[in-house]
């Protein structure tokens, strides 16, 4: 199966533009990328269903899990399992963007965010 960045449609979240590979599709796993702009930031919020890993694509962003700040930079990961509460912000002063897969897949329900 191929999937091309160009054939996904976008969503705003929160002010992070989102292109979710997997929608719509039955699998174990989901992948996404996010494009943060320059200041942007996720709220802290939890996952009752899934593990996330964040790859840096470009960029550097400071993740805060369950109260540990975590500086990460193109080409490190971040991993969030279930039930850690989590935050993350783009320091520099331009455009970065991740990449996140959800295992099991991600689903809207299954997200709590707190603020």
């Amino acid at each position: 199966m191929k999937i091309e960045r160009d054939s996904l449609d976008v969503f705003e979240f929160y002010g992070l533009e989102i292109r979710d590979y997997t929608a719509g599709w039955e699998g174990s796993s989901s992948i996404a990328e996010i494009t943060v702009p320059a200041g942007g930031r996720h709220e802290r919020a939890w996952s009752k269903r899934s593990d996330k890993y964040y790859y840096v694509i470009d960029g550097r962003f400071s993740f805060i899990v369950d109260n540990q700040v975590l500086n990460i930079s193109s080409g490190d990961v971040c991993i969030i399992h279930q039930g850690k509460r989590f935050s993350y912000e783009n320091v520099t002063g331009e455009t970065a963007r991740l990449l996140v897969v959800h295992t099991p897949s991600f689903e809207p329900d299954g997200e709590i965010f707190e603020e």
